[in-house]
């Protein structure tokens, strides 16, 4: 333990800090990176690098300043942002990376902090940055951006449904007992106000009876129309299972004509729009539906969550609707605009925390 008369004094006009037995540090601003022309040093202390305004040139005129002793170190402690500087330092190496939620030092906090907190933010994309230290990033290509996931969530009250359904996403695999995938169950309604609702992720790797039995539940607590699975994989097991739990379920099969990622994309295509809310925090769903790209999916294991929320919100939003027709003589002189109405008629009828990086 420091004794009182080892306390440094500070010197505003200098920015500097010195200690009794010679030693010194100086401060100095992200936004007056040419300060650091000039000074050397054999450490640094980079606080909140993710925030910084001009971070790549700062950066590189404090390097050229760490050139003292045998072995110069710097320190970054910051909340971790997407920054190409602070992913390269990452990979690099000789450097260590430490992280810490808030939640760690909540015997330091204020309890009504803590809660308030907790009920606004936790779960959500700032939350996960700010208090859980995680760095969170888009996949290149991908359907879902981070930013079209926040603009979905929702938090005040659910308008009136018009259809609820749960939709499962079967895993071909016995269970929890054989390390395979688990069983996609999302639960989605459609709004008196056109929009769809996320409702609930009820996902689990679990054997058949479990699994059917969470699936039945969902259906019974949201009062939902229908049940429905694919077909193509697993179909005819799931109906099975749901049958077995509760033979009264309404229940209906969906056929994939087309891969996950062009069933994806029209529901991608919603969200842009700004048609979908979740209702609620579902990190996990989140993630897999970020990590959906044009290629393929890039994330761990299978994407079970966001294919239950695809075929949830395809039976909900994109089914076809009931062909248009027109019928009428064309004279030679019929107006431009007007045959231009008639084909678009048709058309439509047809198609219809903290972070610390150091070395």
């Amino acid at each position: 333990m420091r004794q009182p008369w080892f306390r440094p004094t500070y010197e505003p006009s200098k920015r500097r800090v010195e200690w009794p037995n010679g030693c010194s540090a100086l401060a100095f601003s992200a936004e007056e990176s040419d300060r650091l022309r000039g000074p050397q040093f054999s450490f640094g202390w980079c606080d909140e690098l993710a925030a910084w305004q001009n971070v790549q040139s700062t950066w590189d005129m404090f390097q050229f300043g760490l050139r003292l002793g045998r072995h110069p170190r710097w320190l970054i402690t910051t909340t971790p942002r997407a920054l190409k500087l602070l992913k390269e330092l990452m990979a690099m190496p000789d450097v260590v990376t430490t992280s810490g939620s808030t939640f760690e030092n909540a015997a330091n906090l204020a309890p009504s902090f803590l809660k308030s907190i907790r009920d606004r933010y936790e779960g959500t994309r700032l939350g996960r940055q700010e208090l859980n230290a995680e760095l969170l990033e888009d996949v290149q290509g991908a359907l879902w951006t981070r930013d079209m996931l926040e603009r979905a969530r929702y938090t005040g009250a659910v308008p009136g449904l018009r259809r609820v359904v749960v939709a499962i996403d079967p895993s071909g695999t016995s269970g929890q007992q054989d390390g395979g995938d688990a069983v996609g169950i999302v639960v989605a309604g459609l709004g008196a106000d056109g929009l769809g609702y996320v409702l609930a992720d009820r996902t689990v790797k679990a054997s058949p009876g479990i699994w059917g039995a969470r699936a039945v539940a969902a259906y019974r607590e949201f009062k939902a129309d229908r049940i429905v699975a694919e077909r193509n994989f697993g179909g005819a097991m799931v109906e099975h299972v749901i049958r077995t739990v509760d033979p009264g379920v309404s229940y209906r099969e969906v056929t994939a004509s087309r891969g996950k990622i062009q069933r994806a994309e029209p529901i991608a295509a919603l969200y842009e729009q700004s048609r979908v809310r979740h209702v609620g925090n579902f990190t996990e769903l989140e993630d897999q539906l970020a990590a959906m790209t044009g290629d393929g999916y890039g994330g761990d294991g299978s994407p079970d969550r966001a294919d239950a929320l695809v075929w949830a919100l395809t039976e909900l939003m994109t089914k076809p609707e009931t062909p248009a027709a027109c019928f009428g003589v064309w004279g030679t002189h019929a107006a431009q605009s007007d045959k231009s109405r008639l084909d678009g008629l048709i058309t439509a009828g047809a198609l219809t925390g903290g972070f610390a990086v150091s070395r």
